[in-house]
């Protein structure tokens, strides 16, 4: 500790991890929308639901809920997601005004650690059957090619639901 740097511990291993790995397919997300032109809503709306695509896998996993409500969830989230010096949500950004996923990465000159974890928090929440919008749009627009804004599209014209809804069948896929 000092007059400018503070410390928190957190016991949940699995939890602090998974929330630094899976922040960064998140702030592509914003960053795309945010290329798009999209608005502090859109990027809140994102935000906000991240976190709890996050928590579903998170704790299927082993983490712990409340872990990804602190720093290393939603503390670390909002900065990857709204930072100038975010590499993740600049690539995002150019992805976002058309440029392809390779090239957004070779533009921003530095990796780009959610282009990875889009992918194996896709196949993680495949195999054990964890819904996760976000991640599957973001997965399909960096690995399949599809359009982003047809990404958001799918997002925005899924089925409603409750916010709180937080029964297991609501996350479980099959």
């Amino acid at each position: 500790m000092s007059k400018t740097f503070r410390v928190y511990t957190n016991p949940d291993i699995i939890g602090v991890e998974l929330g630094g790995a899976f922040k960064q397919h998140i702030a592509i997300g914003v960053g795309i929308g945010d290329g798009l032109g999209f608005g502090d809503n859109a990027r809140a709306a994102l935000i906000t639901r991240g976190i709890v695509e996050m928590s579903r896998l998170g704790v299927a996993m082993g983490a712990k809920i409340e872990t990804f409500s602190g720093l290393t969830g939603i503390g670390d989230l909002v900065v990857t997601c709204t930072s100038g010096h975010s590499r993740n949500r600049r690539a995002g950004v150019l992805i976002g005004k058309g440029m392809s996923a390779e090239e957004a990465m070779y533009e921003v000159g530095a990796v780009v650690e959610g282009y990875y974890a889009a992918k194996a928090a896709w196949e993680m929440s495949a195999a054990m059957g964890i819904e996760m919008p976000i991640c599957s749009e973001a997965y399909k627009a960096l690995y399949e090619g599809k359009d982003p804004l047809e990404a958001i599209k799918a997002l925005m014209g899924r089925s409603g639901k409750s916010e709180h809804d937080t029964g297991e069948e609501t996350w479980v896929t099959r």
